[in-house]
């Protein structure tokens, strides 16, 4: 088997010119945990926010500017500041037992599939991986 056999195609991503309260509620919107981050001029793959990372970012803010600012800081602060912008990425043919023994390796929940432009057709998340084991 291989990424494309297993990713989400077409995944919710978002403009690396978004801010930290768009990303927070783009995943509760949509119900993911993971954020590919795109240049809105290119379309290119930037980086990856995590569910993780925002949550871990938000109470940061919380922490230290207590919950009346709060909003205020999520909403001027921009997701280009806290996402991970060393991100490993997939091709569609790579084979899924190099993939599983990276995830492991790294402990990681997911990662981008992006073409040779490095514009992301796919993700693939440990999710993914439990549901072709099913």
């Amino acid at each position: 088997m291989k990424v494309c056999d297993i990713m989400t195609p077409s995944p919710v991503c978002i403009s690396h010119e978004a801010s930290l309260k768009d990303a927070h509620q783009l995943m509760q919107s949509r119900n993911v945990r993971h954020l590919p981050v795109i240049s809105e001029q290119t379309g290119q793959l930037m980086g990856m926010l995590t569910h993780k990372k925002m949550i871990a970012s938000v109470l940061s803010m919380l922490n230290k500017y207590g919950q009346g600012a709060l909003d205020r800081k999520e909403r001027y602060t921009p997701i280009a500041d806290i996402m991970d912008t060393q991100v490993q990425k997939l091709g569609l043919d790579e084979p899924l037992t190099i993939v599983v023994q990276y995830f492991i390796d790294n402990k990681l929940g997911c990662l981008p599939v992006v073409d040779e432009q490095n514009k992301v057709l796919g993700i693939v998340t440990s999710s993914d991986f439990v549901s072709a084991y099913y």
